[in-house]
Parts: C-alpha cells; sequence; structure tokens
C-alpha cells in the first residue's frame, strides 16, 4: 500500500506532505495501518468534504492511497473530518515518510 499525505493551513500555514509505502515497515505496523485504513472506510469515503465553518487556522488533508489493484484521494477539512477517519489522519500526521 502506498500513502501521499499532505496537511496545509494551521496558525503558519505549513505544508506538511509525506510519502508512506506500507511495505517499507515492520509487519505489524504493515496490519495496524491497513486496519486503519480499513476501519475509516477510506475507500467508500466522499472524494471530498468541504469545511462547513471556515477558518484560515484549520487543517485540510489530502489523502491518496493505492491499495489492492485499488486507488482513491479523499480531500477533508479538519472540521467535516469523519469520526472513523482521525486515527488514521492522526497516524499519517505523526509517522515519518517512508522514501
Amino acid at each position: 500500500m502506498k500513502i501521499a499525505f499532505e496537511r496545509t493551513g494551521g496558525f503558519a500555514g505549513l505544508r506538511v506532505s509525506k510519502t508512506i509505502d506500507s511495505q517499507a515497515l515492520p509487519q505489524q505496523e504493515q496490519e495496524g495501518l491497513k486496519k486503519m485504513v480499513d476501519d475509516a472506510g477510506f475507500f467508500d469515503l466522499p472524494p471530498a468534504q468541504s469545511t462547513a465553518t471556515g477558518g484560515a487556522d484549520r487543517f485540510q488533508y489530502k489523502i491518496s492511497i493505492d491499495a489492492d489493484g485499488r486507488q482513491k484521494m479523499v480531500n477533508v477539512g479538519e472540521a467535516t473530518m469523519p469520526d472513523q477517519l482521525r486515527p488514521l489522519v492522526e497516524y499519517l500526521s505523526s509517522a515519518p515518510a517512508t522514501r
């Protein structure tokens, strides 16, 4: 599984971008990441979820996942993020890039 993650916005307006290839992770972490993607229902999420309440200090996330022959990109704002997606976003926010 390959994941491209981008976070923009926030107080400083900094952009964080990274790519994670699950094949470069330890087996247990690969399984945990796959579970987070599955639990989030990532491939069933709408491609874009607009922010209902504005705010320049809020984060915006773009997540692209290529796994098991499926590809999907989701754009979501911090305020409109579905609860089931939060664990995946938190993991991706703190995980180091693998390449």
